[in-house]
């Protein structure tokens, strides 16, 4: 059986509350955007697609292996991945979680996986546009966006194996394994 899975970093209920503020005061109805959902929040350090059975099996012996310390996380501002058409807020990235990100790439490259050819870039993403509809979306987006007061910041103290189920109205992720930061 194949799994669809990424490795990330769950948020904190603080942020997740601010990022649904947030959301609420820039949605609009005919916006022509898909707004994630806020339970699926998060910080992806590598996505990993479609996995079979024994490649799962290395996955969880190898990212068992990943010892580092919990480490605070620091939001930047709203933006937009014009070519992706996404919206997201940034992450800042720091020496602890890039050496983190590092680290799974490591491990999970001893399980077949292979890293993606662009520079990591940590964010959340809150909303996708597509299509010329979206793209449109996004770019009014834009224009609304003012920097308003800096998100919370939060400790990370685990990262977690997410499988994705994608849906028509987006894709939702179930926990499968937690892997504490100590």
């Amino acid at each position: 059986m194949k799994m669809r899975l990424f490795v990330g970093i769950a948020l904190d209920t603080v942020v997740t509350d601010a990022l649904k503020r947030l959301t609420a005061s820039l949605r609009r109805a005919d916006d022509g955007l898909r707004w994630s959902n806020p339970d699926g929040w998060h910080i992806t350090l590598q996505f990993l697609g479609s996995t079979e059975q024994p490649a799962y099996e290395c996955l969880l012996a190898r990212l068992r292996e990943i010892h580092r310390a919990p480490f605070a996380l620091h939001l930047g501002l709203p933006d937009v991945f014009e070519r992706a058409g996404v919206f997201h807020i940034s992450v800042l990235p720091s020496q602890q979680l890039t050496a983190l990100e590092r680290h799974v790439v490591a491990a999970t490259a001893l399980c077949g996986f292979r890293p993606e050819d662009r520079p990591y870039h940590p964010h959340i993403t809150l909303a996708r546009g597509k299509g010329n509809e979206g793209r449109r979306g996004l770019r009014v987006l834009q224009q609304r966006l003012h920097p308003g007061r800096p998100m919370p910041s939060f400790n990370a103290n685990e990262f977690l194996l997410y499988q994705s189920f994608p849906t028509p109205d987006g894709s939702r992720y179930e926990i499968c394994e937690r892997f504490p930061l100590r």
